[in-house]
Protein backbone atom coordinates (compact mmCIF):
# COMPACT_ATOMS: atom_id res chain seq x y z
CA UNK A 1 0.00 0.00 0.00
CA UNK A 2 2.86 2.37 0.82
CA UNK A 3 4.42 1.87 -2.61
CA UNK A 4 1.13 2.69 -4.30
CA UNK A 5 0.63 5.84 -2.25
CA UNK A 6 4.18 7.10 -2.85
CA UNK A 7 3.89 6.40 -6.57
CA UNK A 8 0.55 8.19 -6.66
CA UNK A 9 1.73 11.38 -4.94
CA UNK A 10 5.43 11.46 -5.79
CA UNK A 11 5.88 9.45 -8.97
CA UNK A 12 7.00 12.52 -10.91
CA UNK A 13 9.43 13.56 -8.14
CA UNK A 14 11.20 10.31 -7.30
CA UNK A 15 11.46 6.63 -8.17
CA UNK A 16 9.72 4.25 -5.79
CA UNK A 17 10.74 0.65 -5.16
CA UNK A 18 9.46 -1.65 -2.47
CA UNK A 19 10.39 -5.07 -1.19
CA UNK A 20 10.03 -7.30 1.81
CA UNK A 21 11.80 -10.06 3.65
CA UNK A 22 9.03 -12.59 2.94
CA UNK A 23 7.41 -11.72 -0.40
CA UNK A 24 4.43 -13.68 -1.64
CA UNK A 25 1.79 -11.88 -3.69
CA UNK A 26 0.02 -8.56 -3.43
CA UNK A 27 -2.83 -9.04 -0.98
CA UNK A 28 -6.27 -8.97 -2.63
CA UNK A 29 -7.76 -7.04 0.28
CA UNK A 30 -5.04 -4.39 -0.04
CA UNK A 31 -5.85 -4.08 -3.75
CA UNK A 32 -9.54 -3.66 -2.91
CA UNK A 33 -9.11 -0.97 -0.24
CA UNK A 34 -6.59 0.96 -2.32
CA UNK A 35 -9.06 1.05 -5.23
CA UNK A 36 -11.52 2.69 -2.82
CA UNK A 37 -9.21 5.74 -2.71
CA UNK A 38 -8.46 5.70 -6.43
CA UNK A 39 -5.06 3.99 -6.35
CA UNK A 40 -4.63 0.80 -8.40
CA UNK A 41 -1.96 -1.56 -7.07
CA UNK A 42 -3.27 -4.63 -8.90
CA UNK A 43 -0.24 -4.67 -11.24
CA UNK A 44 2.30 -4.41 -8.41
CA UNK A 45 4.54 -7.38 -7.70
CA UNK A 46 5.74 -8.62 -4.34
CA UNK A 47 9.56 -8.51 -4.37
CA UNK A 48 12.29 -9.76 -2.07
CA UNK A 49 14.71 -7.17 -0.69
CA UNK A 50 17.59 -9.26 -2.13
CA UNK A 51 16.59 -7.98 -5.60
CA UNK A 52 17.91 -4.56 -4.59
CA UNK A 53 21.11 -5.45 -2.74
CA UNK A 54 24.07 -3.36 -3.92
CA UNK A 55 21.86 -0.52 -5.17
CA UNK A 56 21.96 2.97 -3.68
CA UNK A 57 18.83 4.57 -2.26
CA UNK A 58 18.52 8.10 -0.89
CA UNK A 59 15.77 6.96 1.47
CA UNK A 60 15.06 3.58 2.98
CA UNK A 61 11.68 3.44 4.69
CA UNK A 62 10.58 0.46 6.73
CA UNK A 63 6.90 0.13 7.62
CA UNK A 64 6.91 -2.71 10.15
CA UNK A 65 9.18 -3.63 13.04
CA UNK A 66 10.25 -6.94 11.50
CA UNK A 67 11.37 -5.17 8.31
CA UNK A 68 13.24 -2.57 10.35
CA UNK A 69 15.16 -5.30 12.18
CA UNK A 70 16.03 -7.32 9.07
CA UNK A 71 16.63 -4.49 6.57
CA UNK A 72 20.08 -4.84 4.99
CA UNK A 73 22.63 -2.05 4.66
CA UNK A 74 22.65 -0.40 1.23
CA UNK A 75 25.72 1.38 -0.20
CA UNK A 76 26.12 5.14 -0.19
CA UNK A 77 24.67 7.88 1.96
CA UNK A 78 21.00 7.45 2.77
CA UNK A 79 18.38 8.32 5.33
CA UNK A 80 16.62 5.45 7.05
CA UNK A 81 13.12 6.14 8.26
CA UNK A 82 11.08 3.71 10.29
CA UNK A 83 7.36 4.40 10.13
CA UNK A 84 5.77 1.41 11.82
CA UNK A 85 2.21 0.46 10.93
CA UNK A 86 0.23 -2.53 12.22
CA UNK A 87 0.08 -5.55 9.95
CA UNK A 88 -3.54 -6.02 8.85
CA UNK A 89 -5.08 -9.49 9.17
CA UNK A 90 -4.23 -11.98 6.43
CA UNK A 91 -7.55 -13.80 6.39
CA UNK A 92 -8.63 -15.63 3.25
CA UNK A 93 -12.23 -14.57 3.72
CA UNK A 94 -12.74 -10.84 3.16
CA UNK A 95 -15.23 -9.86 5.83
CA UNK A 96 -16.31 -6.32 6.72
CA UNK A 97 -14.13 -6.57 9.84
CA UNK A 98 -11.06 -7.47 7.77
CA UNK A 99 -11.83 -4.67 5.30
CA UNK A 100 -12.10 -2.19 8.15
CA UNK A 101 -8.74 -3.24 9.58
CA UNK A 102 -7.13 -2.81 6.14
CA UNK A 103 -8.81 0.58 5.78
CA UNK A 104 -7.39 1.74 9.13
CA UNK A 105 -3.87 0.71 8.11
CA UNK A 106 -4.33 2.17 4.61
CA UNK A 107 -5.51 5.48 6.05
CA UNK A 108 -2.55 5.68 8.44
CA UNK A 109 -0.08 4.91 5.66
CA UNK A 110 -1.89 7.29 3.32
CA UNK A 111 -1.70 10.17 5.78
CA UNK A 112 2.01 9.71 6.56
CA UNK A 113 3.25 8.98 3.04
CA UNK A 114 1.09 11.59 1.31
CA UNK A 115 2.48 14.26 3.62
CA UNK A 116 6.07 13.11 3.00
CA UNK A 117 5.59 12.95 -0.76
CA UNK A 118 4.03 16.41 -0.94
CA UNK A 119 5.97 18.26 1.77
CA UNK A 120 9.28 16.52 1.20
CA UNK A 121 11.49 14.11 3.07
CA UNK A 122 14.31 15.08 5.44
CA UNK A 123 17.35 16.31 3.52
CA UNK A 124 20.61 14.41 3.25
CA UNK A 125 23.44 16.38 4.80
CA UNK A 126 27.05 16.08 3.77
CA UNK A 127 29.57 15.15 6.45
Amino acid sequence: MAEGILRHYGGDKFEVKSAGSEPSKVNETAIKVMKEIGIDISKHRSKHVKEFLGQHFHYIITVCDKANESCPIFPGPSIRLHWSFPDPPHEKEITEEVLNEFRKVRDSIHSKFKAAAIQGFPKLTSS
